[in-house]
């Protein structure tokens, strides 16, 4: 009998590969410190009535495969029954192979479900009628689900103007694992965007502040971030092209925010000032807070406008830009450690590009106060996949240390996404296994085991202080 495609020893080449998974790293918590879950399903434990729910409703990865098979939108985000739903994603997966979509599909069946039988056009109403029996028992709840994956710490993240009852409610409740959230400031900052002064109105309203200021505008982001703390919140996120970082004056800054509130048209120039001087400003607050800022830069949004239209944000029409990120970036952290007001930093890149740029920039700001102060962060997005976890990996050992690397998290909005830690750690201890098999590092498994346990699990369990 053929071993099955999803099994022990997925992705490790020898020995050493092995023996670091299964003995260092395979059975470590997951601490995912960043992604999209919803947490009103989480305190709400909601489970799940078939695995379109579950695994392709607001899944942009599988909506861009389906699409380019030629499958229509109904049978994606339209209208179409969850049944056929799932029938047009298992007759995509075969032609998957070689992108990340075919292993996780496979590693997720196998982890959540048991089932190691390829998903395709034949087996489609096998694995949907299994999965639905499964899926109907409280054990496959999102909160089972979460303890099915051996996540210690989940991330979510939230917007200033949330009230964050359910993580109230969960911060009150019996659930083991502790459920967290992000600041996602982002709206705040993007002056430009449609529906600004409209946010601005809401953040003022939930903040208890009229804002018709620029100085306001922090009263109000500051009172948010308190309540953030106050919460249990120990970290920040932004979705940003790049980092801005232009040259303002405080009066320039008040007076483009007037103009904006008066709805006046500002120019490009007149944005980048005043995105400058509110990035600056919540980045010296995470400090005072001892918060973890995170940048999640380089990211095309929104390319189709038409499908942009129809669907909105998030529903897979984005792609990697190539924005200029080395300048500003400096200008930016040295502007905050010039101050000692550079707090704790992970910086993602989405253009594979920038990986020396970014693996060389969090040496300049590493000043001994904290292990790993600025980090270059995981694969994302475009990147979270066995060649782009692979040269981050190979751009951090090269330029940096690796050892203190505080590893993966899933970024994502499926509950069943989990598994891309065990595929990341699987990857990191076959990059190293290969070495020691080559003679480029010690056989010390006590030692390398190590490093590879910290990257796994202590060093983000030390650095975030869950």
């Amino acid at each position: 009998m053929s071993k099955p495609f999803i099994h022990d020893n997925f992705l490790l080449e020898n020995k050493y590969a092995e023996e670091l998974y299964h003995n260092y790293s395979k059975n470590q918590p997951i601490i995912d410190y960043h992604n999209h879950l919803p947490p009103q399903q989480i305190a709400e434990d909601k489970t799940f009535s078939n695995i379109t729910n579950v695994w392709i409703n607001g899944d942009h990865y599988k909506w861009r495969a389906m699409r380019t098979m030629g499958v229509n939108e109904k049978f994606i985000t339209g209208n179409a029954s969850d049944k056929d739903k799932f029938l047009n994603w298992a007759k995509t997966v075969p032609f998957t192979i070689r992108n990340p979509l075919y292993h996780w599909t496979h590693l997720e069946l196998a982890r959540y479900f048991d089932i190691y039988d390829f998903l395709n056009e034949k087996s489609a109403e096998k694995i949907y009628q299994e999965t639905q029996e499964k899926l109907n028992s409280k054990e496959y709840s999102c909160r089972g689900l979460l303890k099915k994956a051996n996540a210690e710490v989940v991330c979510t993240t939230e917007d200033p103007t949330d009230d964050l009852k359910y993580h109230q409610q969960l911060a009150k409740s019996d659930f083991t694992v502790k459920v967290s959230t992000a600041f996602r400031p982002d709206k705040a900052i993007l002056i430009s965007k449609d529906g600004y002064n409209s946010y601005i109105d809401t953040l003022g309203e939930v903040a208890g502040v009229e804002i018709s200021s620029f100085s306001n505008l922090c009263e109000a982001l500051k009172k948010r971030i308190e309540f953030f703390d106050a919460n249990g919140c120990k970290l920040c996120d932004h979705g940003l092209d790049q980092i801005y970082f232009e040259n303002y004056t405080e009066s320039e800054v008040n007076s483009i925010f007037k103009k904006k509130r008066e709805n006046k048209k500002i120019t490009q120039e007149e944005a980048l000032k005043f995105q400058s001087a509110i990035l600056v400003f919540l980045s010296e607050t995470y400090h005072e807070f001892g918060w973890v800022q995170q940048f999640h830069l380089g990211a095309l949004r929104d390319n189709n406008a038409r499908m942009h239209r129809i669907l909105g944000p998030d529903t897979g029409w984005d792609s990697i830009g190539d924005f200029s990120q080395a300048q500003k970036l400096s200008a930016f952290l040295n502007t905050l450690d010039g101050k000692d007001k550079l707090t704790k930093t992970i910086i993602y890149n989405l253009n594979p590009a920038d990986n020396e740029v970014m693996a060389t920039m969090i040496g300049n700001f590493n000043d001994g106060s904290v292990k790993g102060k600025v980090q270059f962060g995981s694969g994302w997005w475009f990147l979270d996949q066995k060649d782009g976890m692979t040269k981050q990996l190979n751009a951090l050992s090269n330029m940096g240390l690796i050892s203190c690397f505080v590893g993966m998290l899933t970024d994502s909005r499926s509950f069943l996404s989990f598994p891309r830690h065990e595929y990341f750690r699987r990857i990191l201890c076959n990059l190293l296994g290969d070495e020691i098999k080559r003679g480029e590092l010690p056989n010390d498994m006590e030692w390398i085991g190590k490093i590879v346990s910290d990257i796994s699990y202590n060093n983000a369990k030390e650095y975030f202080n869950f």
